[in-house]
């Protein structure tokens, strides 16, 4: 994989476009091949994860058109799809195989779900009990990927989440769609809700309420979805990246548009924003039943000085979890550093990302501490250095933000799966970069 040179910058400074959110772009593509009619899905992420979805789509005889950020599709409705030759490479992507399942644990078709070394290292048995439960039919070695799956008839269960993952709620709510009866998940922790917009805008009665000092999520067996033309918002566990460095470096700002600010996803503004940097939000809209606006950020070490000893801990960290890689290196210019816990679930990702982090941020000369469920990194000054990707995206990116924040150059090794969520990330990091 390729190695990426990143030079120390004095500031980063315009404007940052980032792809569409690649959680609502995987579940817009999948619920529309669902769909009576052509849908159309407007500024579609362009990325690697989201490619496989649409590939395994088209294996299942979903027609698939892209062109450029818009991509069609012809759903199949709900039992429409057809019985696929090859296994399915869900690549590296954990939600293609984990929402795919769900729909597919219903087909009357028999499949495959395969995907990278990583992918297969991830675990599934989180979907494969309570799909088990409702009657599908899943073999897997481990509890690990390849899935093989033999679709038939579900029945709804009322199922309380023993870890907190939109992923495995997403599976659940999408079985019940073709499932006898009523399927509930309640979750303890508030997750990522893009699954239960996405359903709403195709025309899904998706009930929630309080329950048990958590929340009951349920949908009805046997519904209609409606085609629609939708618009993806931009990704803000992308755009992270780039608040993170405007946070961290004098007399910076950037401007970022459209960009989606789900509630389950806002933590990271707020809490970049309790560090000291100036965050301004404007043209607060809703587009496709999601939350969008306009974002300003300006910082540097004056604003961060201000900040007191951070924490990141409890229910804030599920709706936090893909931005706790920049986190931690936007930990070393705290004054007091930072410390992350109740973060476990960073070590069954595309790599253990805890390990990852802490590795790193040690070879760059930084004082941390690993934890168990997470670390503490203490205020530190970065050395340029080679680092490694670690074969995660997240990691990478995160890194190349923190070779800006270094004295000397900075390599990162395997680089290149930036790509799997932010294709131009590089680039676009040194177009806004001052030095």
């Amino acid at each position: 994989m390729g190695a990426m040179k990143i030079r120390p910058a004095a500031s980063v400074r315009g404007p940052v476009g980032v792809p569409g959110d690649k959680s609502i772009s995987h579940r817009a593509a999948m619920i529309a091949s669902l769909a009576e009619g052509r849908s159309r899905i407007e500024y579609f992420a362009d990325s690697e994860d989201c490619a496989s979805t649409l590939r395994c789509l088209s294996q299942l005889g979903v027609k698939v058109e892209r062109d450029g950020d818009s991509v069609s599709i012809d759903g199949v409705g709900m039992t429409g799809f057809s019985q696929p030759t090859e296994p399915h490479d869900c690549g590296n992507s954990g939600t293609t195989m984990r929402l795919l399942a769900g729909i597919l644990a219903a087909q009357p078709i028999k499949t495959k779900l395969t995907g990278d070394d990583s992918l297969r290292k991830r675990p599934m048995r989180r979907i494969i009990e309570p799909l088990t439960q409702m009657g599908a039919k899943i073999h897997a070695a481990d509890g690990r990927a390849p899935l093989n799956i033999e679709g038939g008839p579900l029945r709804g269960i009322e199922y309380e989440m023993p870890v907190a993952s939109a992923q495995l709620k997403s599976c659940l709510l999408l079985a019940g769609l073709n499932a006898e009866g009523e399927t509930a998940v309640i979750e303890r922790v508030r997750t990522r809700d893009h699954s239960e917009r996405v359903l709403r805008s195709f025309g899904v009665e998706v009930e929630e309420r309080p329950f048990r000092g958590g929340r009951r999520i349920s949908v009805a067996g046997g519904q209609t979805l409606k085609s629609q033309v939708f618009t993806v918002p931009g990704d803000v566990s992308s755009a992270a990246f780039f608040v993170a460095a405007a946070a961290a470096l004098p007399g910076s700002m950037i401007t970022i548009e459209n960009l989606g600010l789900n509630p389950t996803r806002a933590a990271l503004l707020d809490l970049v924003r309790l560090f000291g940097a100036r965050i301004e939000v404007s043209d607060t809209r809703e587009v496709c039943g999601e939350p969008v606006v306009d974002v300003t950020v300006r910082g540097g070490p004056e604003a961060l000085e201000t900040a007191k000893n951070g924490r990141v801990e409890g229910s804030t960290v599920a709706n936090l979890i893909d931005e706790i890689p920049i986190l931690a290196v936007l930990g070393t210019q705290l004054r007091g550093g930072l410390e992350i816990r109740d973060a476990s679930e960073l070590r069954v990702k595309e790599s253990d990302r805890i390990a990852s982090v802490v590795e790193n941020l040690r070879r760059m000369g930084a004082t941390v501490e690993e934890r168990p469920d997470g670390l503490r990194v203490e205020t530190s000054i970065l050395y340029g250095c080679e680092v490694d990707s670690f074969g995660d995206h997240r990691i990478a990116m995160a890194f190349a933000v923190a070779g800006l924040l270094a004295k000397g150059e900075t390599t990162i090794k395997g680089a290149d799966c930036a790509a799997v969520s932010f294709p131009n990330f590089f680039e676009m990091l040194d177009s806004v970069a001052v030095r």
